[in-house]
């Protein structure tokens, strides 16, 4: 067969990730060839694949999240268009998992005739490789005032004749409104494509609920799938870190007396934030993401993650006076953990001639090293140890190097090829490598060596927690709430057969010609 669907939403983060992996590994356990895709996707949070030629390439970590719900090695052609803002105003454009521009909006109606090609002729070939993809729009499918240049929600169905289904977060409220106001802005051509409707994050009685599931049917003349429950162990893997809440995932009791607690600095142009989820996998581990320099002060370990505009980041944390607290911090004795742009502020100077342009910046001096930003990017998948021995895996995605550092410098990590990379001086450690707590043995170490320099002895991990295995009881945990809540057999048609016939139209959308 050669099936398809698209899974739009009425809002950002209203679940369409989500709700696109859960079907992806519900047709994935039916023994179904799936495959998950998405044409543009605008997120700071992104997983390296190894592209055909051997080079590594960006794609979103939904997306690679999507893909192992149905039991695939990530490909480039799942995300062939990623957009990474640096600020409100300009983002980097990966193509086909390479950074090709800076684009700004007026800028961006030029380039998006090549964007489009490529993401339509990407999914034309995967369908002819797979027997279903599931496609994820982005945002809403009526931002009626981008509708012109859209290749991405109603665009690409009206494209490849995808039916599609619109999800909604209850939880938000206003969801009723949502749906139809969605269906009814769009044209006649458009509206044909949308099947019906699927609820999301839904907690209470479904009995309650009925009445308006019913009028919803009689003003649109089109069903609601499912309603899907809210689940609270669903955290994994988020495409933007708005998708998080003040404290990450379901903090399980400490393995030993003492709880850990981590403050993860939200910075404006946050990126990877998903590297500090496997630290928040640990019992007693409590990960929080925040803006108060008062809960820096009150933390065991401070992070300072990813960023996609360093020095612009590096600034607020001064104007913020988060700055102080991460120095003030340091001088207490305890421990910073610093990840790619969050170990760049670290050091004494960051000379930026490439993304910001501002030339030689001060650091935070915390650090004896310099970084230098290079027109190319790094782009790779890495594999290496750490502390004696222990295996780590992950990848890096920078323009920023160490150009400057002192010799006596402790690596916190050492690549396959004998070169250390990171830092350790003290209490400070930094690193270049995305995703390397996802390796238990290194998470566990660094964790023991974190609470050691924070005073909590009553700390212990434990010692069977597996991220990888955390992950899999997310994707299965997805697939159970599309079985269980789910017409399948109704989305089966719809994947097997396309748009049904005769749905009616919705006014007040544009009169048909």
């Amino acid at each position: 067969m050669n099936g398809g669907l698209l899974v739009a939403g009425t809002t950002s983060d209203a679940g369409k990730s989500v709700l696109t992996a859960g079907i992806c590994r519900w047709l994935h356990r039916q023994g179904v060839k799936v495959a998950p895709y998405k044409a543009q996707n605008m997120s700071n949070n992104s997983a390296v694949v190894v592209g055909p030629d051997g080079r590594g390439g960006e794609i979103g970590r939904a997306q690679a999240m999507q893909a192992a719900a149905c039991g695939l090695a990530p490909d480039l052609r799942f995300n062939p268009v990623l957009l990474k803002p640096g600020s409100d105003l300009a983002s980097q454009v990966v193509l086909l998992g390479e950074a090709v521009d800076t684009i700004t909006a007026g800028t961006f109606r030029h380039l998006r005739p090549r964007l489009a090609e490529t993401a339509y002729a990407a999914l034309a070939e995967l369908r002819d490789t797979y027997d279903v993809v599931i496609c994820e729009g982005a945002g809403s499918p009526a931002e009626i005032n981008l509708r012109a240049g859209d290749y991405v929600n109603m665009g690409l169905a009206r494209h490849a004749n995808l039916p599609t289904i619109v999800v909604g977060d209850i939880d938000r409220g206003g969801v009723f409104a949502s749906m139809f106001g969605t269906v009814a802005l769009l044209d006649p051509a458009d509206q044909a494509l949308v099947a019906g409707f699927v609820i999301n994050k839904f907690r209470g009685d479904l009995g309650l609920l009925q009445p308006g599931l019913d009028m919803l049917r009689n003003v649109t003349g089109r069903p609601t799938y499912g309603v899907v429950p809210w689940a609270l162990d669903l955290w994994l893997d988020a495409e933007d870190s708005l998708a998080y809440g003040r404290v990450l995932g379901r903090p399980a009791a400490p393995h030993g007396t003492d709880w850990l607690d981590v403050a993860v600095v939200r910075l404006p142009r946050i990126s990877n934030a998903t590297d500090v989820e496997a630290l928040a996998t640990e019992p007693g581990v409590r990960v929080r993401l925040t803006i108060e320099p008062a809960e820096l002060a009150a933390a065991d370990l401070v992070v300072l993650p990813g960023s996609k505009s360093t020095v612009a980041d590096l600034a607020w944390l001064r104007e913020t006076g988060l700055a102080d607290a991460v120095t003030a911090h340091v001088a207490a004795g305890k421990p910073v953990l610093g990840l790619c742009g969050g170990f760049q502020m670290l050091g004494r100077a960051i000379h930026d001639q490439v993304e910001s342009r501002r030339g030689s910046v001060p650091g935070l001096g915390l650090l004896p090293i310099e970084i230098t930003f290079d027109p190319r990017k790094t782009v790779r998948q890495s594999v290496g140890t750490a502390h004696g021995g222990l295996p780590v895996r992950g990848y890096e995605i920078h323009h920023g190097y160490v150009s400057q550092t002192d010799p006596a410098l402790t690596p916190l990590l050492t690549g396959d090829d004998g070169v250390g990379e990171g830092a350790v001086l003290g209490t400070v450690h930094g690193t270049h490598w995305h995703g390397a707590f996802e390796s238990d043995g290194f998470r566990r170490w660094f964790l023991t060596e974190a609470a050691r320099l924070a005073g909590r002895t009553g700390f212990r991990v434990a010692p069977t927690t597996s991220f990888a295995a955390a992950r899999e009881r997310s994707l299965d945990l997805l697939g159970d709430l599309v079985e269980e809540h789910l017409d399948t057999e109704a989305l089966w048609r719809l994947i097997e057969t396309g748009p049904p016939a005769g749905l009616p139209f919705i006014p007040p959308g544009p009169p048909p010609t």
